[in-house]
């Protein structure tokens, strides 16, 4: 029974996150061959002020224009 955790900032769409669980399901069945049945996917959203990368909080990141490299948003 597979159990895929994905973390990510806040802001996907709902139809993002219905491609999202329903891919990573298809990569597990395909590549894997798990039941999709008993295969879980969680997605956590986070706040940007919450998640930092390199000392600083992806918020900081975006109010300084230094993502290009790291995140579209």
């Amino acid at each position: 029974m597979p159990y895929i955790e994905i973390n990510m900032t806040a802001g996907a769409t709902k139809e993002q996150k219905e491609k999202l669980i329903e891919g990573i399901t298809d990569l597990m069945v395909n590549i894997l061959d798990k039941n999709p049945a008993s295969t879980q996917v969680v997605i956590k959203e986070l706040t940007a002020e919450n998640w930092g990368i390199a000392g600083r909080s992806v918020k900081r990141l975006r109010a300084e224009g230094k993502t290009a490299n790291i995140s579209k948003a």
